[in-house]
């Protein structure tokens, strides 16, 4: 009776999602809420996840040539000030620096809402010659945007992130990078955490502060809202002229260099919450697990389990993230709830018997599915097998994405569609920010992005029905 309640503690995901993502959140021990208004403490299973996904992102970067640098988290306000656009676009979220020690400060400090106008002022320092570009660094550090409403991951005021700058002699190479950059964000979203994206550019109101074009992955939760996984910038010079980034070029005369940036933040946890979850708790892809494989022998006090349980985890623990449950306080069902919750993909079951027979059982975390195999097929097998977890978690989310992924020719099939079926809708625009706008009040739902792979749904736009070239995806969000 115990183990059932101990399910029941997750509200159901169909009845109450924003109530089940809170719950796992905490009873799956990813982080908690602080004293501090609107910022999280990542516990260290949530944070662990974080470091699999830092880890597997900073490979990536670094095949690129990116290096990995630091710069300060407070920004002199005259900073923030030379980039008009970029300045409105963060001025509601930024938090000011205006004592310390006891005085006032001469000039305000901003708590990096991100790091353009700090990183830039010192490649105006920097650079001197063509010779010296690129520039291509990055950083793994915090934020603060001062959210008004917030959710553990997904929105907080303070948040963990990375954010890549760079630098370059020309237009084509900035922007041959950028699209890189998003490469390597949906290599992590669909190899690492078995999340299927659409890929594409942001139109001009939905587009970051002070660039000249956003690129973004745009990933599909389970109720059908969108989460922004990743974004690329391509900033121009915009930046590089305020700033006063100059080079001598190729001709020996002084050109501003053309610039870029990219991020992606532990939103990424929220997502695999979200889009892989169900009613026992967190289901996490094996490459980003903490715990990929997790040994249960079943009648601990009996001759010879522990010591049989204790050589499979000796046969796995150099090859997986593997643990051992040798608690004696609790059941072996309350265990399994317990992993299940957590999102451990492959569970080992072993008892008196299955050591008679020479097998062991495992247990898929996606699918239920159970599976006998003989103790010296383990770690062939183990393998195999969260080769195929990931794979079938993929899926599922595609096939979920394509179901909630829906066209509408007009306004009316528009609301009836997103009322109907909460997801991603196709649809013509015009380019009209008024028909974006529109859209967005009658329905709260905002442009994702232009995909890259276009489709002629229409020859209209679904708002104002004038001629219309653009395919968009539209949907709520997080």
């Amino acid at each position: 009776m115990a183990e059932n309640n101990f399910v029941k503690e997750i509200t159901n995901i169909d009845k109450n999602f924003a109530q089940w993502y809170t719950d796992i959140v905490r009873k799956a021990e990813l982080a908690d809420y602080t004293d501090t208004k609107g910022c999280i403490a990542i516990r260290p299973y949530g944070y662990a996840i974080w470091e699999n996904i830092q880890n597997y992102t900073d490979k990536l970067f670094k095949k690129e040539n990116i290096k990995n640098a630091y710069f300060p988290v407070l920004i002199p306000e005259s900073l923030l000030q030379k980039e008009k656009d970029h300045v409105e676009g963060f001025a509601p979220e930024v938090a000011w620096v205006t004592e310390a020690g006891g005085d006032r400060l001469e000039e305000r400090l901003c708590i990096r809402p991100t790091s353009e106008t700090i990183i830039t002022t010192m490649y105006s320092k920097w650079l001197s010659s063509w010779r010296d570009l690129p520039f291509e660094y990055n950083q793994w550090c915090n934020v603060l945007r001062w959210e008004k409403e917030t959710r553990p991951f997904l929105r907080s005021r303070e948040f963990l992130w990375q954010e890549g700058h760079a630098i370059y002699e020309t237009e084509k190479e900035a922007k041959e990078k950028t699209l890189k950059m998003l490469d390597i964000y949906v290599d992590v979203a669909e190899n690492l955490l078995a999340i299927p994206v659409v890929r594409g550019i942001k139109t001009q109101t939905e587009k970051f502060a002070g660039a000249e074009e956003t690129y973004t992955i745009e990933a599909m939760m389970y109720d059908g809202k969108a989460l922004q996984s990743g974004t690329s910038h391509y900033l121009g010079q915009n930046f590089t002229k305020a700033f006063d980034v100059k080079f001598q070029n190729r001709e020996g005369k002084q050109e501003n260099a053309y610039q870029i940036s990219w991020g992606m933040s532990t939103r990424l946890i929220g997502a695999l919450i979200m889009a892989h979850g169900d009613d026992r708790g967190l289901k996490l892809p094996p490459k980003v697990a903490p715990v990929q494989v997790v040994i249960v022998p079943i009648a601990l006090h009996k001759e010879g389990v522990k010591e049989k349980a204790e050589e499979l985890y000796g046969k796995l623990k150099d090859k997986i993230r593997v643990e051992i449950d040798l608690r004696d306080h609790v059941s072996p069902g309350y265990k399994f709830n317990d992993w299940e919750m957590r999102g451990v993909p492959l569970r080992i079951e072993i008892g008196p018997r299955d050591i008679e027979n020479e097998v062991c059982v495992l247990v898929r975390r996606d699918t239920s599915e159970k599976i006998t195999i003989n103790l010296n097929e383990i770690e062939s097998k183990v393998n195999e097998l969260l080769d195929n977890i990931h794979k079938d978690m993929y899926e599922t989310c595609k096939r979920r994405m394509e179901s909630k992924t829906t066209i509408a020719h007009n306004m009316e099939e528009f609301q009836n569609n997103m009322n109907k079926e909460q997801g991603f809708i196709k649809a013509m625009w015009c380019g009209n920010s008024e028909c974006e706008a529109k859209i967005k009040e009658l329905t709260a739902a905002k442009s994702r992005c232009i995909p890259f792979i276009q489709e002629q749904v229409d020859d209209v736009c679904v708002c104002c029905g004038k001629k219309a070239d653009k395919m968009v995806i539209w949907g709520r969000q997080y």
